[in-house]
């Protein structure tokens, strides 16, 4: 892609929005450092130092002269599509900063520092109470920023806050897609879960090194082509892809009794990372040069993760890694591993779930976290709503298991609510994106078995990678596959994998 002549128009907001970018470079390494590196007693202070940015950037982002460029550019008749769609970006971004006020920008991001720093303890102990004092600071704040947006775009609060995440997406969409999906997914388990009882499962013998994971992991991710002169991989408690396109940093948390959760999720992160390490260059440093929504980006983790890594073909593929760097011994075999990858059982943990009953843990959340933006909902509520959806859809108790239940994900501690559905709605698109490949390059188990892994990412390099934000969701997906978002890929991918 190449960059038209900038109009003159254009000229000082793309200047602004470089800045901006910037700026995000600085605190995305901060928030890093504050996850992997930093020590306790620097929680305050980086607290402080990332709260006093993030007024910054909404400073500059809110001046009074943004609003008249932003004016000046939409009235330029000379702006092509591409300088068009960048600014629809940069009006997007303005206009979801400039309906809050500084002080409750900053407020957020105390809180939120201060909610998550505390959790990383908190949920070690078991702690519903401590976590939940922090937590309701966090869920007024983020209320009063729903009520705002929400004002100011004639939607529901927690629609306000899914548009951050998800550009024209909404409750009514959501719901009827989720609505489907509990239709069929409980008895797809039922089914899954029935004939793979006979299934001989057994668990690779520990212990395995933290450090020889790592080494498994890198491998694994230059398979993957990961640049790792662009990029790092390090350890959290809560695994995560962050940084900037040229610098990318992921992260994974490892089990010296189970290497195989680590590795999966060191392949889904860096599906992340390969999107960001191959947005388009020339509009890098604008918002159309930004990944187009946490859904998309959910598609490209899940691509690489459901699509190839739990593969068969992808684990013959990696095999002999897997020996070279943990070494053989009981449970190791292919045959199992391939057994093990594709093992549907319900459980506590979202981030270790299988495919198959990942839906449900992210249709819980998102009826949560929806209520409880919307109103009909209090913190203090939570456990016992988490629990009654655990055993209605997963049929398993959390009560007294807040460890495991409604403390185990990170973004409620920093107000990141409308987030959840992403998960799911990138489930859909990869496996639509799937499809496609598979009718436009071949199966995808020949082409990974033909060392043709190349060829699929050029295909979603070409597709979704270097389209940036140049097309709204909708729009892309038509233009990758041929029509816009349908739940059937996702159902005929599963039915396939697991009950075909």
């Amino acid at each position: 892609m190449t960059k038209s002549s900038t109009p003159e128009s254009m000229l000082p907001l793309q200047g602004l929005f470089q800045r901006q970018h910037h700026f995000q470079h600085l605190l995305a390494m901060a928030h890093w450092d504050q996850a992997t590196m930093m020590p306790d007693h620097g929680a305050e202070a980086r607290a402080d130092a990332i709260a006093e940015l993030e007024t910054l950037c909404h400073q500059q982002l809110t001046a009074p002269q943004v609003e008249e460029w932003l004016n000046q550019a939409a009235q330029d008749s000379t702006l092509d599509a591409k300088q068009k769609a960048s600014l629809r970006e940069m009006q997007r971004q303005w206009r979801q900063a400039a309906v809050l006020p500084e002080q409750l920008v900053k407020a957020q991001s105390l809180a939120g520092a201060r909610c998550e720093h505390a959790w990383r303890e908190q949920r070690k102990a078991n702690d519903w109470q401590g976590f939940a004092a922090n937590l309701k600071e966090v869920v007024a704040l983020s209320r009063e920023e729903a009520q705002i947006r929400a004002a100011a775009t004639g939607s529901t609060p927690y629609e306000a806050l899914m548009e951050l995440y998800e550009p024209g997406m909404n409750c009514a969409r959501i719901d009827s897609l989720f609505g489907d999906m509990k239709t069929w997914l409980p008895g797809m388990i039922h089914d899954v879960v029935e004939k793979q009882r006979s299934l001989s499962i057994v668990q690779p013998q520990p212990p395995f090194s933290p450090a020889a994971q790592q080494q498994l992991g890198r491998a694994v991710m230059a398979l993957l082509g990961f640049d790792f002169h662009a990029g790092r991989l390090d350890i959290s408690a809560h695994p995560f892809c962050g940084g900037v396109p040229e610098d990318v940093r992921i992260t994974t948390r490892y089990s010296e009794q189970d290497f195989t959760q680590s590795l999966m999720g060191i392949v889904h992160e860096t599906g992340h990372a390969r999107y960001e390490q191959n947005l388009p260059a020339d509009w890098l440093k604008l918002p159309v040069g930004a990944a187009r929504s946490m859904g998309v980006h959910e598609s490209q983790s899940l691509f690489f993760e459901m699509q190839l890594g739990r593969h068969p073909a992808f684990l013959a593929r990696i095999h002999p890694l897997i020996g070279e760097h943990l070494g053989q011994r009981p449970g190791m075999d292919l045959a199992n591993l391939q057994r093990l990858y594709s093992q549907v059982e319900p459980g506590f943990i979202r981030v270790d779930a299988d495919e198959v009953t990942y839906p449900c843990h992210v249709i819980l959340r998102y009826e949560i976290e929806r209520d409880l933006m919307n109103g009909t909902l209090e913190v203090e509520h939570i456990p016992e709503r988490w629990d009654a959806a655990m055993q209605q859809y997963l049929g398993l108790s959390t009560a007294g298991n807040y460890r495991n239940g409604c403390m185990q994900d990170i973004h409620w501690t920093d107000g990141s609510f409308g987030y959840f559905p992403s998960y799911t709605l990138g489930a859909m698109i990869a496996a639509q994106l799937a499809a496609s490949v598979r009718d436009q390059l071949g199966d995808i188990g020949e082409l990974i078995a033909q060392d043709r892994l190349a060829e699929v990412f050029g295909w979603l390099r070409q597709h979704i990678w270097q389209q940036g934000s140049l097309l709204e969701t909708s729009e892309l997906l038509r233009q990758a596959t041929g029509e816009d978002l349908s739940a059937r890929f996702f159902r005929a991918h599963l039915q396939a994998r697991y009950l075909g």
